[in-house]
């Protein structure tokens, strides 16, 4: 059996646009177990997202709201929204590596 993802977790994953410069993705969890992993910094933490982004470690920033089961990751956009190299001008599709994030602790 594969392991659970994000996307197994959680009611909604999605990115978007949080101004030109930066992308936005928010985990709304089911419930507080799902929340508890994914609030874990054992699973999601700075160096997880820049791997996952190419992204700059001390870029990324991560609000944890464990009353609503939420976490919201924000990072510096590759290329400013709507520039010449930019392949996603809504930011729309940026969480799906997040979503497919295997959600278990190492070990």
């Amino acid at each position: 059996m594969a392991e659970p993802t994000f996307a197994d977790l959680a009611l909604e994953v999605r990115s978007k646009n949080a101004g030109p410069f930066w992308v936005t993705m928010e985990l709304f969890l089911r419930d507080e177990a799902g929340y508890a992993l994914a609030a874990a910094p054992e699973i999601i933490n700075e160096e997880v997202v820049a791997r996952l982004y190419a992204v700059r470690a001390r870029d990324v920033q991560i609000f944890r709201i464990p009353a609503l089961n939420v976490v919201k990751i924000s990072f510096p956009r590759p290329v400013p929204q709507a520039g010449l190299r930019d392949r996603d001008v809504h930011a729309g599709q940026h969480h799906v590596p997040l979503a497919a994030l295997p959600a278990v602790l190492p070990g």
